[in-house]
């Protein structure tokens, strides 16, 4: 499933595909909005969207062998709820 995937499965519930479509872009920009304050975003039942601290640390350049350095970086992360899990299995 794919974004226009999910859109055209909210506008079953809502009516149309507009309306739909500003939903769910609200939700994503809302998540996007919060991991950019690096605040966690949790959905109960489904599960927690999260920002981690990714250290430095060195690498090799596959095509030269040379070491490189590659800076810590903030990264977006998802633990799935328990209920999703559970879904799933």
């Amino acid at each position: 499933m794919n974004k226009k995937d999910l859109i055209g499965e909210v506008a079953k519930i809502v009516g149309t595909k507009r309306k739909a479509q500003a939903a769910v872009d609200c939700i994503f920009e809302s998540i996007e909005a919060a991991l950019k304050k690096e605040e966690t975003v949790s959905v109960s039942g489904f599960g927690t969207f999260k920002v981690t601290r990714r250290k430095a640390r060195k690498a090799r350049n596959p095509q030269t062998g040379e070491e490189i350095m590659i800076e810590a970086k903030n990264v977006p992360k998802f633990v799935p709820g328990k209920a999703l899990k559970e879904a799933v299995n």
